[in-house]
């Protein structure tokens, strides 16, 4: 029999406290429209462009944010994508390391991390 399991991604979630407040904050951040649906009371589907992230109200608890980023926002250019996070008052967990990447946290106290790809 032939593997059925892709070698791929398909969506990411991210615990989150309250559905509506973080659907605001994450499009605020990758400037998107926050008009999109909140699914069963507590899903959002943010639309991104290859992976996808689903913000989830029902799995969150404060021992369940990331601690370490799961995965990576890319930036063509990481001073700017800095400048852009710290001006928009997000707060930073690290300065721009390597040249290369930075972490932040979202109003949960998940760290995420944005990479130039």
């Amino acid at each position: 029999m032939e593997n059925p399991i892709l070698k791929r991604i398909g969506t990411v979630f991210i615990p989150v406290s309250n559905i509506e407040k973080a659907r605001d904050w994450y499009c605020d951040i990758l400037g998107l429209k926050a008009d999109g649906d909140i699914q069963f009371g507590h899903l959002y589907v943010i639309p991104m462009q290859g992976t996808g992230i689903v913000l989830d109200s029902k799995i969150y608890a404060k021992d369940r944010v990331f601690q370490t980023p799961p995965f990576h926002i890319e930036t063509d250019d990481i001073e700017e994508a800095f400048s852009y996070m710290s001006n928009k008052n997000v707060e930073m967990v690290t300065p721009i390391e390597h040249h290369h990447y930075f972490n932040f946290k979202d109003p949960d106290g998940n760290v995420l991390m944005v990479c130039k790809c």
